[in-house]
């Protein structure tokens, strides 16, 4: 179970309608940080992220959630005090001097006041207090999301460079090997169709540079969006990859996965239906209303504070028969309470599934990688030994053709496989984040956590 500081209700425990997982397939030795960006020590980023946390507009609009759930809580507990309220009447009678029924000129002081006899008022207000924790926490949702995006964005633009560099230098090798084969062939060593394939080779490249420099301007748009800004160029991007810090503990599933604010959220909306369901019941009870009224009256306003009446009631409203719509907003409350109870295992068992997901993708990505790797080392021992071959004559240049694109495109995969496997520790370190303080809450105090 987790709990809001300030929250002294009691909070209904919940039993999940499944058994919980007990262990992930692995574990690491290393605490997750709230943080977890700076995991990956990069400067940048961490100045990046400072900057969405505090303009990204979408974040923005989840904070002003978050008021409007509390101003709500705020009208619900109105219905706990007596409502006041000040009344001055007048008119006009014709015929004069005076109209048939009494005074024309009024004013009343008036009281009335529900008592909350068997809890309805309670149970409502208790309703919507839960629901604004679930507005705060879906507000800590969108912040660990926007961070992930952030990071996303940073590392993809990183592995843009990278690959805009390794296209760059195969562009020159590829233009040494063309110079290299037009030589050979104004000798009569090759044939002419061997100086075509190279020169398509070069056209291949270069449509592989046009395309990163399109995938470079769609990132920097979206990363200049993220960070609340129109779109344009960022500066100079470093063109290397962070190291991928250790694995992070995962302990023990329910305890770790109770701590996402997606999974808290849920939880909360959980708790209101129950409440929604008791105040349901309660609606089909009497109500007890007492009023006090006090009153100045007269024909004008001069001889006003010359006639004073005070009446004091109280009225017992008790449903006898509406036509089973009181029965019927119970089975309402209950089936939209088993609907959020499932929605809320559900929401466990997803993220039971992204964190042994990302674990398992972490595990092969590592493996594919390091096979990738070998396959890099061996084509360029093959490139090499084939070209040397084929200056003495002994092999045709079909075969380092082959070869050399082969190489290319492997080393091009290698940085793609590289930057996956951050993308999917970053999906676990969302995956296992349990949020953290934005500067924003800093700012307004304790008092969106203590109602």
């Amino acid at each position: 179970m987790f709990y809001l500081s300030g929250c002294s209700r009691k909070v209904a425990e919940v039993q999940l309608p499944y058994e919980p997982k007990q262990e992930f397939s692995l574990a690491g030795e290393t605490a997750v940080p709230d943080r977890w960006w700076l995991t990956f020590n990069d400067p940048t980023l961490n100045i990046l992220v400072d900057s969405a946390l505090e303009a990204n507009l979408p974040l923005k609009i989840a904070w002003y959630q978050v008021d409007e759930a509390r101003a709500v809580v705020e009208i619900a507990s109105s219905a706990r005090v007596p409502d006041l309220f000040l009344q001055l009447q007048s008119g006009v009678s014709r015929p004069e001097p005076d109209f048939a029924g009494g005074e024309n000129t009024q004013l009343r002081l008036g009281a009335s006041y529900e008592a909350d006899l068997w809890g309805r008022i309670r149970y409502s207000v208790h309703a919507e207090e839960y629901r604004f924790q679930a507005s705060y926490y879906d507000y800590k949702t969108a912040a660990v999301t926007l961070t992930s995006e952030v990071a996303l964005a940073w590392f993809r633009l990183k592995a843009n460079s990278i690959q805009l560099e390794l296209v760059d230098e195969q562009l020159e090798t590829n233009e040494q090997v063309l110079a290299l084969i037009r030589n050979r062939f104004a000798s009569g060593q090759v044939r002419g169709v061997d100086v075509l394939r190279q020169q398509q080779l070069i056209e291949n490249t270069m449509q592989q540079r046009i395309t990163l420099e399109l995938q470079r301007e769609l990132l920097e748009n979206q990363l200049s969006v993220l960070l609340g800004q129109p779109p344009g160029e960022m500066a100079t991007v470093p063109a290397q990859l962070p190291d991928l810090p250790p694995l992070p503990q995962t302990g023990v599933p329910l305890q770790l996965v109770n701590r996402r604010p997606d999974v808290q959220s849920s939880f909360y909306l959980l708790q209101a239906t129950d409440r929604e369901v008791a105040a349901a019941i309660s609606n089909k009870y009497p109500r007890l209303t007492l009023s006090l009224n006090a009153a100045l009256r007269s024909n004008d306003l001069i001889g006003l504070a010359q006639s004073q009446a005070i009446s004091i009631g109280s009225s017992l409203l008790a449903p006898l028969f509406y036509g089973g719509r009181l029965s019927a907003q119970v089975d309402q409350a209950e089936a939209i309470r088993q609907q959020q109870l499932n929605d809320y295992g559900q929401t466990v068992l997803i993220a039971f599934q992204e964190i042994e997901n990302a674990l398992v993708r972490e595990t092969k990505q590592v493996q594919q990688i390091e096979v990738i790797a070998k396959q890099v080392e061996l084509a360029e021992k093959t490139y090499g030994q084939l070209r040397i071959e084929y200056l003495n004559g002994f092999t045709p240049y079909l075969d380092v053709l082959v070869t050399l694109n082969q190489l290319q495109q492997l080393r091009r995969e290698l940085v793609n496989t590289r930057l996956g496997l951050l993308e999917i520790r970053i999906e676990l370190y969302r995956a296992l984040a349990g949020g953290f303080e934005t500067e924003r809450e800093v700012e307004s105090g304790e008092e969106t956590q203590e109602l």
